[in-house]
């Protein structure tokens, strides 16, 4: 007589009472069992893989299972019916190893993202060309296809005809990809978008007629935030075939204000007032220096350039830094006496045949001066 026969028959003269005391005690057991195995496991992570952690984890659990499930059933008389399900199951040993094969494959794939991710990391560490967010993309990628063939493999354990559901598959795809031709262009635009990184979430960009801040890429669309506090959702397909502007790339932008000088104005005078001024202003860098040029003649006056670079650029720092130069070169030109004139027209008069006066040209009411 076996030991298990044994047990099984010094079990069945036990009391319901002393029944349920046991398996009390085996679930206490179990549970003390797996708190062991989940410590050693958090102590073991720092040096050890973490999928593979995750796997023999997964095999004790259900080691465990089977260990209560096998407690339960001898104590509570059902341990021969097991015995003959087992058997039954176990007549047919090839559906076990091809189970056991495919569980193999699945967690092997598993696992080896965690070592693929590691040699990506490293293959980027070596190249200062490369984002993290490039590598994360070629990481998923990579994943994507790994997970693929070991769904492929496993479905040629179970000898699944792969050739109709590879035509089947494609059929789909011609027929999805005609209805979602646009979400795919879209996709395969968030794909170039992604490597070739003309922004960043945080820059500031003008894409079209959007100006604002970048909140979010993803595969599909990228969301900006203008700076009316605006969500603008812009889909991929749209931002690869516009212009795009990206303000804060190089963490400084150069901004211009233009202002007018009366045509009696010493011009030079007036530009070194000028760039005396914007070295002042807080918000202006002293190098690159601010410059001011001239540009062109006006209608009423010399219109001078004023060039002046800010860092970390963003649609604040712009406006208060424009405010500024405005602010404080108006006021040093009202120091030196330079004047900024007001839009003025000249008016002239002569006659025609009869002797009779008109205007040259007569203007806008508004805009009527001397």
């Amino acid at each position: 007589m076996s030991a298990l026969t044994q047990l099984t028959e010094a079990v069945q003269a036990l009391g319901p009472v002393e029944r349920t005391v046991l398996s009390a005690a085996a679930l206490v057991l179990l549970a003390l069992g797996w708190r062991a195995a989940r410590r050693f496991a958090s102590a073991a992570r720092e040096n050890r893989s973490d999928r593979l952690l995750d796997v023999l984890l997964i095999v004790l659990a259900v080691a465990f299972l089977a260990l209560g499930a096998e407690a339960f059933l001898v104590l509570w008389g059902a341990h021969p019916l097991a015995v003959d399900a087992v058997k039954a199951v176990t007549a047919r040993a090839e559906l076990g190893v091809r189970f056991l094969i495919t569980l193999g494959l699945l967690a092997g794939a598993y696992v080896f993202t965690e070592f693929l991710h590691g040699r990506v990391d490293d293959f980027v560490a070596a190249r200062e060309n490369i984002t993290d967010h490039q590598a994360e993309i070629t990481f998923r990628l990579l994943q994507i296809t790994l997970y693929i063939g070991a769904l492929i493999t496993a479905l040629g354990v179970w000898n699944v005809n792969l050739s109709g559901l590879l035509i089947g598959a494609g059929f789909a795809g011609i027929v999805f990809g005609m209805a979602a031709r646009q979400t795919l262009g879209a996709v395969i635009a968030g794909f170039v978008l992604m490597f070739a990184r003309p922004f960043e979430i945080g820059d500031w960009v003008k894409i079209g007629d959007n100006d604002g801040i970048v909140t979010d890429i993803t595969i599909v669309n990228t969301r900006i935030q203008t700076f009316d506090g605006e969500y603008v959702m812009l889909p991929n397909d749209y931002v690869g075939s516009e212009e795009v502007v990206n303000r804060s790339r190089k963490g400084r932008l150069r901004l211009h204000v233009e202002v007018g000088v009366d045509y009696t104005t010493d011009v030079d005078h007036a530009i070194e007032v000028a760039e005396e001024t914007l070295k002042d202003v807080d918000d202006v860098l002293t190098v690159p220096q601010p410059q001011v040029v001239l540009t062109e003649f006006g209608d009423s006056a010399v219109v001078l350039d004023l060039r002046f670079w800010i860092d970390k650029p963003s649609a604040r720092r712009k406006w208060r830094a424009q405010t500024a130069v405005i602010s404080r070169v108006h006021e040093a030109f009202r120091e030196e006496g330079i004047t900024i004139p007001f839009p003025q027209r000249e008016l002239s008069a002569r006659q025609n045949g009869l002797g009779a006066t008109i205007p040259d040209d007569y203007g806008p009411a508004g805009d009527e001066g001397e």
